[in-house]
């Protein structure tokens, strides 16, 4: 009797694997799913609607004015001298980045349920993938921002500096967070479904805690505090700063977002790791 040669295999499936691994390899092996999944999302999202792709502008642009409106022209709001349509378009266009990939991560468990139950593939595709579908859509929001940003250029009513050169690295923290917060919540809301709802109102209220609308320099001494330990106040006012040559931005501020934005996805990793090997047991 032969003995038979010892059987290969090119893929083994396995529930035993550390908590911190993010099995990278593998995901790159599934790119193109990534690929696939970002582009339904932008089919599905503008199916059967008669502006189609420029709802991406719509949306900023309609917003701003609406900014404009009630935050400078009623509440007389200050915008640190820069020109309120500029002024108010940079927060929105980083605010929309931020709160749809958010918003968007913590359903991942949830939302795709179906699929997950009925075929393997690396999980952390589906919170990549969105992540990456929202910064497309960042993308084009951007490039209406900096015509702006050259009309007001060009008027010599704005000073931009070398901090432009920062944005890669404010999308990749903006990412960072968004996603690791994503996950926290995804993972939470297998088991407590009522968080999701939680989440969407902190997700309003923390725009206002946020310098998007409203420059550091404006808020009351006494509630500063609050703008001091978000992560995100580093990241507006570094993105303005650098854009429209104001704000109170400090070196200090980015760093403490990247320490305190790091650690988020890290527990957001280890968490999302855990959850993933049961959550179809209490989704």
């Amino acid at each position: 009797m032969n003995e038979s040669s010892p059987q290969t295999w090119t893929e083994v499936i396995s529930s035993k694997h550390s908590l911190l691994d993010l099995n990278l390899k593998e995901v790159w092996k599934y790119r193109d799913l990534v690929y696939m999944l970002v582009k339904r999302d932008f089919i599905t999202s503008f199916k059967q609607t008669i502006l189609g792709p420029i709802w991406f502008f719509v949306n900023p642009i309609l917003t701003t004015l609406m900014y404009i409106v009630i935050f400078g022209n009623v509440a007389g709001l200050s915008t640190d001298g820069a020109p309120m349509l500029v002024f108010y378009l940079a927060g929105v266009t980083l605010w929309n980045f931020f709160s749809s990939s958010l918003s968007s991560t913590s359903n991942v468990f949830v939302g795709n349920a179906s699929v997950f139950g009925k075929v393997y593939f690396p999980r952390l595709v589906m919170p990549l993938s969105i992540i990456a579908s929202n910064l497309m859509r960042f993308i084009v929001q951007y490039l209406l921002f900096i015509i702006v940003i050259i009309y007001y250029l060009l008027k010599g009513e704005i000073e931009p500096n070398l901090w432009i050169l920062a944005t890669p690295i404010l999308l990749l923290l903006m990412a960072m967070f968004s996603m690791g917060v994503g996950m926290i919540f995804s993972s939470m809301t297998t088991k407590y479904k009522d968080l999701s709802m939680l989440l969407g109102f902190g997700i309003s209220l923390s725009m206002y805690v946020t310098p998007v609308i409203i420059p550091i320099s404006s808020f009351p001494k006494k509630y500063k505090w609050i703008i001091d330990i978000n992560p995100l106040s580093g990241i507006f006012e570094c993105f303005k700063y650098g854009y429209l040559g104001v704000g109170d931005f400090s070196l200090n501020m980015l760093i403490y977002s990247t320490i305190f934005i790091s650690i988020t996805l890290f527990l957001g990793i280890i968490i999302f790791n855990k959850v993933q090997k049961t959550f179809m047991d209490t989704v």
